[in-house]
This record gives structure tokens, C-alpha cells and sequence, in this order.
């Protein structure tokens, strides 16, 4: 705070007030013009004061440190612009239209006539109906990508399918013996339990003997099988 003719022998606050310029009786601080004692001369006072202020500079940083510019959030059309097609862009400005009531141009009895001109329009409506306008003209190419795309996925499995064919064929006869070696290697491990040549081999009940003729006959037809 300021202080008034410092020099004199009755130094006093400068008067100040809290409302604004101008103002008719002002309001003042209550610590307005208050007489002050200075103990000490004005030239050491002065000299005190320039040593604070020196040394509360160094302890301060001058260094500015901006924050970072945040960029405002897209709005929801700009967000989902590459991801819808024409048909469903065209469906979300007609029902915003049918929502809106700066967006549509209705009669006396509130029946939409027809949607408003671009200009007229708010600030989703011109966004919904330049994304509609937008994914319109590129439907075309869009589809024809899709198209691309999907020829090309068909040529690959096709491709993979003869792949794998030609795979198979190289190795099936190995395969094939492979399998009837095990079945029929099966078969007679199953004919010599069921007659077996030792005398006194264990005899089977009559659900072995069932059981086992059940295998035995499944084993005949996969062997005939194999070997057509």
C-alpha cells in the first residue's frame, strides 16, 4: 500500500476505496488514511524494500510455462462419418428431420412438408445432412471396394482349398494303408481273443463274446471299406 508523503512528520495511507472509479460516495477501507510511525529513515526503508523484492525474485521461477492447447471434441457425426454407409447416414438425417423443429418445414397442423434448406438448418441438422450428402457420392466406390474385397477373399479360400486338395492327394495312399494296417493289425487282435490257442486261456461269458462280435464286425466293414 502506498504510503502518503513518507518525508513529513505525520506520514499517512493514501486514501483508497473499494468501488469503482467515478463512483458517488465511495465506500472506503476502514485502514483509509490511517496515520502510520516510521522508525526508520526512508532511505534504509527503501534500500530494505529493493533487497525483499531482489530476493524474492531469485526464489521465484520466471521460467513461463504455457499449458498445452486441448482441441474441442469432434461431434458425434464427424466421428462416425467413416464408418456409416449412404443408407444408414440417409436414415439418421431423415429422423433427426422428424425430431428437429428447425430442421423441417411443416404446415398449420404440424405435418412435415419437407426438410429446410442447408442454411436454415442446425448445427447437427447441417452436419447429418452434409454426412448424408457425402456417403451418397461416395457410395459408388464404396461399393465397388467392397466388391473387390470380398472377390478377393473368395479367390483366396478358393486358392487354399486346391492347396489343401493337392496336399491331401500327395499323402492320402500313405494315409490310407496307414489306416487299414491299424484296422486290420485290430482285427486279428480281436479274432485270437475270441478263439484263442491255448487250452487253458480264460474263457469269455456270453456279453464278452457279444461285445466282442460287435467289435469284430465293426472292424469288417471299416476294412472293407478301406479297401474299395
Amino acid at each position: 500500500m502506498p504510503i502518503n508523503s513518507p518525508g513529513t512528520r505525520q506520514p499517512k495511507l493514501v486514501p483508497h476505496h473499494t468501488e469503482p472509479v467515478g463512483t458517488e460516495n465511495p465506500v472506503r477501507c476502514p485502514g483509509s488514511y490511517r496515520l502510520i510511525v516510521l522508525n526508520i529513515d526512508v532511505q534504509r526503508w527503501h534500500q530494505r524494500l529493493e533487497e525483499g523484492v531482489t530476493q524474492t525474485h531469485g526464489r521465484r521461477s520466471t521460467r513461463v510455462l504455457r499449458k498445452p492447447k486441448t482441441g474441442s471434441a469432434p461431434a458425434v457425426m464427424q466421428i462416425v462419418g467413416g464408418t456409416v454407409d449412404d443408407k444408414t447416414a440417409r436414415k439418421l438425417d431423415e429422423s433427426h428431420v422428424r425430431g428437429c423443429s428447425a430442421c423441417a418445414v411443416r404446415d398449420d397442423k404440424g405435418n412435415i412438408l419437407r426438410a429446410a434448406d442447408l442454411t436454415s438448418r442446425c448445427t447437427d441438422g447441417r452436419r447429418l445432412a452434409q454426412l448424408a450428402a457425402h456417403t451418397k457420392r461416395l457410395a459408388p466406390a464404396r461399393r465397388k471396394a467392397q466388391m473387390d474385397r470380398e472377390d478377393w477373399h473368395d479367390r483366396r479360400a478358393w486358392g487354399l482349398r486346391l492347396l489343401h486338395e493337392q496336399q491331401w492327394q500327395n499323402v492320402s495312399e500313405t494315409v490310407a494303408d496307414a489306416d487299414l494296417r491299424r484296422v486290420r493289425d485290430t482285427l486279428a487282435a480281436l479274432i485270437q481273443t475270441l478263439n484263442p490257442r491255448k487250452a487253458d486261456a480264460p474263457q469269455l461269458n456270453d456279453w464278452e463274446r457279444a461285445d466282442l462280435m460287435s467289435a469284430i464286425a465293426l472292424l469288417a466293414t471299416q476294412e472293407e471299406q478301406l479297401t474299395r
